[in-house]
């Protein structure tokens, strides 16, 4: 499930799974100008850069972003704005979810940031933004789960813990730490809680 995935650092993830799809492209290093689809949570510049977006943008790129985001976009070709709900592009079906702070003020519920869930292949990989554990995420079906754990902006990995406890995946990705917030010992204990359960915690950030 994770053979065709990487985590370049913070949320940012690529998928090479029937499209080339990235997440919120940050600290990307190469220019590899090949994303059929990239998308994008909400607008912090560790999410939304367009340095790093002009990186893997190709002419008929797809940039999907919250309807929030609508005038930050404008300069793109293709751009698909999205709400709460369920939608499709390039075949790939995904549904967008909420992602908010409730104890902290960086990501606030009325801004209308988001999550996705990608169904490639039939296996869903959820990438849940930055948001703490709130009661609209805690029922998700997913396969895969990308989870930020680095505190102050998230979840710490305690808080990390307790969601994915809820969300049962097969397999999760700890992210959001390691660099502008979080240690890296951050993501060795929050693998010290998920081998604890059933679940497989990966980590992909080095």
């Amino acid at each position: 499930m994770l053979d065709k995935v990487i985590v370049f650092g913070q949320n940012s993830i690529k998928f090479d799974i029937n499209k080339k799809i990235y997440v919120d492209p940050f600290q990307i290093k190469e220019n590899y100008n090949d994303a059929d689809i990239i998308f994008i949570t909400h607008d912090h510049y560790d999410h939304f850069s367009k340095e790093d977006i002009s990186k893997v943008i190709k002419d008929d790129t797809i940039v999907v972003v919250p309807k929030c985001m609508e005038e930050l976009v404008s300069s793109f070709k293709n751009v698909k704005l999205v709400a709460f709900g369920n939608y499709e592009v390039l075949g790939i079906p995904f549904m967008t979810v909420p992602a908010y702070n409730i104890n902290k003020k960086f990501h606030p519920k009325e801004k209308n940031y988001v999550g996705y869930v990608l169904n490639l292949n039939n296996v869903l990989y959820y990438i849940s933004g930055d948001t703490d554990n709130i009661p609209e995420i805690r029922n998700i079906n997913c396969d895969v789960a990308f989870i930020p754990i680095g505190g102050t902006f998230t979840m710490d990995y305690k808080e990390a813990f307790e969601l994915v406890k809820e969300l049962n995946p097969k397999i999760v990705v700890p992210v959001h730490y390691g660099s502008i917030v979080g240690e890296k010992e951050d993501g060795i204990n929050f693998k010290k809680l998920v081998d604890t359960t059933k679940i497989t915690c990966s980590l992909l950030i080095k």
